[in-house]
């Protein structure tokens, strides 16, 4: 009975001694919580986003410049020009449609301050015969863009997540007065200090195509919340900018006197992205 009993003993110990050796010829267990495809659900999200372009390229403005007498000088085109007040902020609401594709539909606006220089083939009006004439150009635009936008997200890693995107819309963009300011360039002669008077053109307005490229990272702040930093690229087409006024009506000129062919702005943006459901 006892030999029975130390039997038993055996085949179980014997058992237990199989089943550790099995364990330990398994290859060790791989752990990585941290990495995922995206890990976010369908539905809706609201963003807020504000942006600096410091990199914008002016579209260089044209006008049809006249002299004093009211002749016709040709086309001229700005020799410089300069956008001031890069800031943008604005707002939108979008659909996560996978772990991967997104799509929304923002309005930005901005306001920058235009100012510009060109130089005419004639001298001032009241300069003496050998000076030619400058202009110096000030004023400002605003502007409304509405982009539909497509994103693709590129997976989740430790709450961060890159992504790509590109827009298409368009661009409300609202020209103020255009402030012309001859100012008299010396040569053969010498100016005199008789002072041109400045010339004020209306602005206009217009839709415009814009189209965008997008790139950046989000960050999980919450389950529900995004921190979105990126850049993007923005183009917008050109259009008309201001008209004649009423003297220049009245020497026979009416319409569009200046256009420009469209800017482009380089954006740093920062923004906050809510799930909503």
């Amino acid at each position: 009975m006892k030999r029975q009993s130390v039997y038993a003993m055996l085949l179980v110990i014997s058992a237990g001694y199989a089943r550790l050796a099995a364990a330990t010829d398994l290859p060790p267990e791989v752990y990585a919580p941290e990495t995922s495809i995206n890990g976010v659900g369908k539905g809706w999200y609201l963003r807020g986003d504000l942006g600096y372009s410091g990199w914008s390229k002016p579209g260089n403005p044209n006008y049809t410049a006249i002299s004093a007498g009211g002749v016709n000088l040709g086309n001229t085109t700005f020799d410089s020009t300069r956008f001031d007040d890069h800031f943008t902020f604005g707002g939108g609401v979008g659909y996560q449609f996978t772990d991967m594709i997104r799509a929304d539909v923002t309005a930005d606006m901005f306001n920058t301050d235009v100012t510009g220089s060109s130089k005419l083939g004639v001298n001032c009006a009241g300069q003496p015969a050998g000076t030619t004439c400058g202009v110096d150009h000030a004023s400002s635009l605003r502007g409304i863009e509405v982009l539909g936008n497509v994103y693709a997200d590129l997976g989740t890693y430790s709450g961060i997540t890159p992504y790509l995107g590109g827009g298409l819309g368009a661009t409300h963009v609202q020209w103020d007065t255009m402030k012309s300011q001859p100012y008299c360039i010396a040569g053969a002669a010498a100016c005199n200090a008789t002072a041109s008077p400045a010339v004020n053109n209306s602005g206009l307005d217009n839709w415009r195509f814009t189209y965008a490229i997008a790139a950046g990272m989000s960050y999980d702040i919450t389950n529900t919340m995004k921190l979105d930093l990126g850049y993007r690229y923005t183009k917008v087409s050109g259009g008309e900018s201001f008209t004649f006024n009423t003297t220049e009506n009245g020497q026979g000129f009416n319409g569009v006197k200046g256009s420009d062919d469209g800017f482009s702005r380089h954006e740093i943006r920062a923004g906050i992205r809510v799930n909503t459901w």
